[in-house]
């Protein structure tokens, strides 16, 4: 593929700031688990990466998409961070907002860095949040700031997992830990609103079908996002519209969503590259129709190898 073509297909949508619906791949290589191109071999770079602390080596890339919410690992924190909400102007703040107004002040950063950080997803407690660059604690502030309904709100994490954590890390929650280099937190209403919407199709026509695709995405079992699978499914929830234009033309055709099926590419070798087919069937016929898109998810952050087009079974 012309690389004209992967621009015009990952970048589709517009970009803004870190808490944009879509925003654009991360510029930062940070310390991925391979070293980059044209980077020097060292012992924080490879299989063995650690954390800011030093204390946990990572195995396997992770693209995630849940709530990230704060919680006191210890007694003393949250009696220091009672302090520090006595001294802030809260007045006319619902407990969230309060919350989250505490922790936005520059003298009371060093209370982000002793709370700990839980991603859930599905209701789902799933992993402990914790930087690869210790500058990073600003991307969970702002993940738990959120609008005043904070049922739509998500957030998207790139990292890598590590192993599981300590009872003493997190008030006993032993769940794996997940050294992110990425967080990008967004409203899914504005997710789905900024998708570009065919010029054949009203807004009414097409904003169900993309609701119904993404919650399609996001409640397949188990997706924690840390297989490529489900990895290669987050990004294309994320960054490629297209799939969302194909379900909605094919809801328009009384077509029905009556599958997605994730399979290793032929193109695999020295690269991870896996085929995401959806599969669409008449309600009339229950004739199929399918159609694919091949992502490249080797490394830490995905990237589209081909765009949307007809599938058929070899």
């Amino acid at each position: 593929m012309e690389q004209s073509e992967l621009n015009e297909a990952s970048a589709s949508l517009p970009s803004s700031d870190s808490r944009s619906p879509l925003p654009p791949p991360s510029s930062r290589t940070g310390t991925g688990l391979t070293p980059q191109m044209g980077e020097a071999s060292c012992p924080t770079c490879g299989a063995g990466a650690r954390d800011i602390t030093g204390d946990v080596a990572y195995s396997s890339y992770v693209y995630a998409l849940g709530r990230i919410e704060a919680r006191f690992p210890r007694a003393s924190v949250e009696r220091e961070f009672a302090q520090a909400t006595g001294r802030a102007k809260t007045a006319g703040k619902t407990d969230r907002e309060a919350f989250h107004a505490v922790l936005a002040l520059r003298e009371n950063r060093y209370l982000a860095r002793q709370l700990c950080w839980v991603l859930s997803i599905q209701g789902l407690e799933t992993y402990i949040l914790q930087p690869r660059d210790s500058a990073d604690f600003d991307l969970l502030v702002d993940a738990i700031e959120g609008p005043a309904d904070p049922a739509p709100w998500r957030s998207l994490v790139i990292g890598a997992r590590g192993p599981i954590a300590s009872p003493e890390l997190c008030n006993g929650l032993m769940v794996p830990i997940i050294g992110f280099d990425q967080i990008y937190s967004f409203d899914y209403t504005d997710l789905i609103a900024a998708i570009p919407r065919p010029a054949k199709m009203t807004e009414k026509q097409f904003k169900p079908a993309a609701e119904e695709l993404f919650s399609r995405v996001m409640q397949i079992t188990d997706n924690a996002g840390a297989t490529d699978e489900h990895r290669a499914l987050n990004y294309l929830a994320m960054r490629y519209p297209a799939v969302y234009t194909t379900a909605a033309d094919e809801f328009a055709k009384d077509f029905a969503l009556s599958g997605v099926d994730v399979r290793s590419s032929p193109l695999s070798g020295t690269r991870s590259i896996v085929d995401v087919v959806f599969s669409f069937t008449n309600r009339s016929t229950d004739f199929t129709e399918k159609f694919y898109v091949r992502v490249d998810v080797t490394e830490e952050f995905p990237f589209l190898v081909t765009k949307m087009a007809p599938y058929y079974d070899r």
